[in-house]
């Protein structure tokens, strides 16, 4: 994934592309149940995705898009829409799936916005937090991300950036990934 403007030098930033990372791994593994019609491996790889994204949501939502929201407040609207509409989708693989013969599909489809979401958290909110997030900004991401880590959790990266208050002197903005269109 994105290694071009250094926001995953910080640990919280470097935690949620981890957990990207694991997302589309999952999402392949269910595309391939997909093609071989193992529709209750779906489910379980649905599963997965959720409990990977249950602490990940909490990080952004109370978080990371609260200290982007004013300067962005379409984008972080259409991410948190997103949001809503694959944990929808995710949600019914602990229910009857298997009685509705239209959720193998719509798991796909929602499988292919969420990758899209993906990177458009990549390479438009992570870059764009860490040109704008101030310090203090920074470390209430981070208390988010203690309060939805394990306690095993590693800290070997720095919390903020180590320019500190230059960051907010740069222009505010949200980069528009390739390919991403408009939210």
């Amino acid at each position: 994934m994105c290694e071009y403007c250094g926001c995953q030098a910080l640990a919280t930033i470097d935690e949620l592309t981890m957990e990207h990372e694991r997302v589309v791994t999952l999402i392949s593994h269910a595309r391939d149940a997909h093609r071989d019609g193992r529709t209750t491996r779906m489910a379980e790889l649905a599963r997965e995705i959720s409990a990977v994204l249950g602490p990940h949501t909490k990080v952004e939502e109370q978080g990371l898009f609260p200290a982007l929201a004013a300067e962005f407040p379409e984008k972080i609207a259409a991410l948190e829409d997103e949001h809503r509409r694959v944990e929808a989708v995710l949600a019914e693989a602990d229910g009857p799936f298997l009685a509705d013969p239209t959720w193998p599909d719509r798991l796909i489809e929602t499988l292919t916005l969420l990758r899209e979401h993906i990177l458009k958290e990549q390479d438009g909110v992570f870059p764009a937090a860490l040109a704008n997030l101030s310090i203090e900004e920074w470390e209430a991401v981070e208390a988010v991300r203690v309060g939805v880590s394990p306690p095993s959790r590693p800290a070997e990266k720095p919390v903020a950036p180590l320019a500190g208050p230059r960051v907010r002197q740069r222009e505010k903005v949200m980069p528009t990934p390739k390919g991403a269109g408009a939210p």
